[in-house]
């Protein structure tokens, strides 16, 4: 089985914005994406200090390259699967990245 992460990082595109795009995300794009097979939980994370918010995607599959998930999500954005952004910002893009585990197994 393999196991990895999607990694995301996504901004707002002003303060006034923040609210809504916060609700979104966490009550509409996270449900979204917990729909896809293979992506088995989701957690988001704040700045602290400035900066971008960051999703974690938790990734398992029975096959054994998390690519399957990286096509999965690819069709599902091709498809028009997911439901417009509310006030997410393109400029800069969000950073999305998949990592695949390399943890040595226990001995």
């Amino acid at each position: 089985m393999a196991k990895g992460i999607l990694y995301v990082e996504s901004r707002p595109n002003s303060p006034e914005e923040a609210a809504a795009f916060n609700h979104w995300y966490d009550h509409i794009h996270m449900k979204e994406m917990l729909g896809i097979d293979g992506i088995v939980s989701a957690r988001r994370f704040a700045p602290v200090t400035g900066g971008a918010f960051v999703a974690i995607y938790e990734i398992e599959v029975e096959a054994e390259d998390i690519a399957v998930v990286q096509a999965r999500l690819a069709e599902m954005t091709k498809a028009g699967g997911f439901s417009p952004p509310v006030g997410l910002s393109t400029d800069p893009p969000p950073t999305v990245r998949f990592y695949r585990d390399i943890t040595a197994p226990a001995p």
